[in-house]
């Protein structure tokens, strides 16, 4: 009967495996990073208030950018602003605009969007109950002379006036986005007050171009005249409000 060669006994031996085992204390060492090699997300939550950094950075250039704008086209003219000058002015690179308006238009289009369209939305009062159409109009000319005669938002208008015949295209935009708001808001305050008897002249509802003309007025002649002949354009208007509602005025 033939014997069996026993089994070799294993490489090394118990000795040698042992040496190869990893210890605990091997096995619980962190592990370096190397040089160099990234950082991993910090989970403090630091990185996710990033993007809203970036996006107040973000509005306060565009900001910039409009109100250097403003101040270009207020001393040069729609034609002679250049976005060059604009970009100097508000203190960014002349390609920095390019990111947030196509073209010197949509810049100006912006000026009217941001500076008149606001106030136009808020200019009329919305009538509460049993509150008379004067008292309604009274704020319409008080709020329309803070927000408007006495700031730079005058300037877009007249900007509008002086510019409009000559470039078609912004003069619609400022129709359709700010005089067919007006219009609509002072023809719904007449409406108002002649419903309630307070208004007898009923044609001005078919023409509100008539109630607003003379707060036209005052903008082109605080731009114009006022050097020459101060205008109290609150007082005119509320001597216009004094013809349109058949009373004789108090000043």
């Amino acid at each position: 009967m033939t014997m069996r060669d026993p089994k070799p006994a294993q490489r090394g031996g118990p000795a040698k495996q042992r040496r190869r085992t990893a210890s605990p204390q091997a096995e619980a060492k962190p592990r370096r990073r190397k040089s160099g090699a990234a950082a991993e997300p910090d989970a403090s939550g630091d990185g996710a208030q990033a993007p809203s950094r970036r996006a107040a950075k973000s509005a306060q250039r565009r900001a910039a950018i409009v109100a250097a704008g403003l101040q270009e086209f207020v001393a040069r003219g729609y034609t002679a602003t250049r976005l060059d000058d604009v970009a100097r002015r508000a203190g960014v690179a002349k390609g920095t605009i390019y990111l947030y308006f196509k073209d010197k238009e949509a810049l100006f289009q912006e000026l009217i969007r941001s500076a008149l369209v606001p106030v136009v939305t808020r200019i009329a009062p919305q009538p509460g109950e049993g509150q008379s159409a004067r008292a309604l109009f009274e704020q319409f000319v008080q709020t329309f002379v803070r927000e408007i005669v006495e700031t730079e938002r005058a300037d877009v208008l007249r900007l509008v006036l002086a510019e409009g015949a000559r470039f078609p295209a912004l003069a619609e935009f400022h129709y359709r986005e700010v005089v067919l708001r007006a219009l609509g808001a002072i023809e719904q305050l007449i409406r108002y007050g002649i419903a309630r008897g307070e208004i007898h002249h009923t044609v001005l509802a078919k023409f509100p171009q008539l109630v607003a003309a003379p707060a036209l007025m005052a903008v082109i002649w605080q731009g114009l005249f006022s050097k020459h002949a101060p205008l109290d354009a609150a007082e005119m208007l509320r001597a216009h409000l004094d013809i349109i509602f058949d009373q004789r005025g108090t000043t």
